[in-house]
């Protein structure tokens, strides 16, 4: 086994890297992040809907009240016809993914 050979074939590989380090540091590069109007306008809409509450308690109290009351009626006719053009709707967007 000749060890002669692995040093020569290490100092090869040693200087390249030493090259490689030379030519990156000596180069001065800045990265820049720019957003289109689109993206800023989504910012935006974002930062809009983060100061608004998840639920509507204008919408949401007199159907509490009327839960808690027990005067809350559901027209069973339709609440099954809503339901039912829903389940149409889910089943054609199913159909066009196909």
């Amino acid at each position: 086994m000749r060890i002669e050979a692995y040093n020569q074939v290490h100092q090869i590989y040693q200087t390249k890297k030493v090259n490689k380090v030379r030519q990156t540091g000596s180069a001065s590069h800045t990265d820049q992040l720019q957003f289109s109007n689109f993206g800023k306008e989504i910012g935006a809409a974002q930062a809009a809907l983060a100061g608004t509450p998840d639920i509507r308690e204008e919408l949401t109290a007199p159907i509490k009240a009327q839960i808690q009351n027990g005067t809350y009626k559901v027209d069973t006719a339709d609440f099954a016809e809503k339901l039912l053009q829903k389940a149409a709707a889910m089943d054609a967007a199913y159909e066009e993914t196909r």
